[in-house]
């Protein structure tokens, strides 16, 4: 506690309140037509149906086509991929096997302005086949022909990853554009490097589908051996990721038809999560001010790390860490965020109080600050770590299957099989990263904040912490 000097409660309040602000409005730049995200703000986050509607979908095969079970649980897993690598985890997905459909329900993007459920189903309903072929031959239909029909160089299982990148000008020979860039396999890289150096001594092209779509036909100049394959048309961001996606997710096992769909209506109502926000605003100004008239200088300290600890959640939720994805926001989300507040409110509480006692039991300023945050610390670890197991627990048991929680909690939950509700992960997510924070913000950043004023002489005065001396 010596060590912290004055000027360290400006540093870290500073630093949480320019935190806070970059969450909300994020950081972004605008050229022409293009918005490009650097950082994403709360605007970016995405809604769960419960909040913003959606849709519902069913998807039957072709008719005449006798699926078979095994192909309809194919169907759905990739259905499932592509929502979970656009980020949606709030979802539902049933298989009715006697009637051979696939119901689905999603919410609508975050960033959708006017909403089409029409091309939402298309997204995921496509087949999404990719494959690379021996020249450019095509039909009067525009569909394979010749030798390009017979000769498929390589398929989408020989692609490991696939993602969207930008060429500039540099790259490219002209300028920038986007495109699809491909990581194959031990086996495709091979076989494209044999099917490149053969072209590329005729000359020839190498044409891509994208199932009977041609994507572009790429006259190959020389061989490529290192297994990174470049697909280019006429892509903008948002298209080329979309491809990337279909393509990491695999190919369906039939075409699906939509055989219904329909619009979902929020729980809430038109304009309610603007309602939300504003009693969520005015709750927590309620809070702060309970905070500072009761316990003073430790109370205006809270309210400092409680602003760090939500802005916290939200950048969990909108994706503002790079390295994360945005994650689903659904009304108990939302609970799980006050649940979380709740819990750093208790804690800065217990701190307060056990700083008071100290004061009163005769220590002096400095002693009573040190051994307050001691004594509170043991109480707000157990309580926190006790939320923190309840809130992985649901993230296990109601998560998509490939999460990190899922795995590591498959030996106690494989008997009940696949139970995916987003909502209810949305809750365990908001709260687990809410009480981690309030670890943080809570006990570390108010201990920093705390020893920091008392260090100044205006900020001596035991009043101030709650004394009676």
């Amino acid at each position: 506690m010596k060590r912290v000097t004055k000027p360290v409660f400006f540093i870290v309040m500073l630093l949480i309140l320019a935190f806070a602000a970059s969450v909300i409005v994020g950081v972004s730049s605008h050229y022409g037509d293009m918005t490009t995200v650097y950082v994403k703000g709360v605007d970016n986050i995405r809604f769960g149906i419960d909040i913003r509607g959606g849709v519902d979908v069913t998807f039957t095969p072709p008719e005449g086509f006798d699926a078979e079970d095994s192909q309809l649980d194919s169907a759905k897993e990739v259905i499932v991929q592509r929502m979970i690598n656009l980020g949606i985890t709030d979802y539902e997905s049933y298989i009715d096997y006697g009637n051979d459909r696939i119901i689905v329900r999603f919410p609508w993007k975050e960033d959708e302005k006017n909403f089409d459920p029409q091309a939402a189903v298309k997204e995921l309903g496509e087949t999404a086949q990719l494959t690379f072929r021996e020249g450019a031959e095509t039909d009067e239909l525009n569909m394979p022909a010749g030798r390009t029909l017979e000769n498929i160089v390589l398929e989408g299982k020989d692609v490991s990853n696939a993602y969207a990148a930008y060429q500039n000008a540099s790259q490219t020979n002209s300028t920038g554009q986007w495109v699809v860039a491909l990581e194959l396999t031990a086996e495709g890289t091979q076989k494209f490097a044999n099917a490149t150096a053969k072209l590329a001594e005729a000359g020839d092209a190498i044409s891509i589908w994208m199932d009977d779509t041609l994507i572009s036909a790429p006259t190959v100049n020389e061989a490529i051996p290192d297994g990174n394959a470049v697909i280019s048309g006429s892509f903008d961001a948002d298209s080329a990721k979309a491809l990337a996606d279909k393509i990491n997710s695999g190919a369906l096992p039939f075409k699906l038809q939509t055989s219904s769909f329909s619009t979902i209506s929020p729980m809430l109502g038109s304009g309610a999560l603007e309602a939300m926000v504003v009693a969520g605003i005015i709750a927590f100004a309620a809070i702060a001010l309970f905070m500072i008239i009761v316990y003073r200088l430790p109370g205006f300290v809270a309210v400092i790390s409680l602003i760090g600890q939500v802005a916290g959640t939200l950048a969990f939720v909108s994706g503002y860490f790079g390295f994360m994805n945005s994650s689903i926001l659904t009304i108990p989300g939302i609970a799980g965020i006050i649940l979380a507040v709740g819990m750093g409110v208790d804690a800065n509480i217990i701190t307060a109080e056990r700083i008071k006692e100290e004061i009163n039991n005769g220590k002096t300023l400095d002693g009573s600050i040190a051994s307050g945050f001691k004594r509170a610390f043991s109480a707000i670890l157990d309580g926190n770590v006790t939320m923190i197991l309840i809130a992985i627990i649901l993230m296990g048991a109601f998560g998509t299957p490939d999460s990190i929680f899922a795995k590591l909690l498959s030996f106690a939950f494989f008997m009940f099989g696949p139970s995916t509700a987003g909502t209810i992960y949305s809750f365990g997510y908001t709260l687990l990263t809410g009480v981690v924070l309030n670890l943080f913000f809570g006990v570390f950043c108010s201990r920093l904040m705390t020893a920091s004023l008392s260090k100044f002489k205006a900020f001596r005065n035991v009043k101030l912490y709650g004394g009676e001396r």
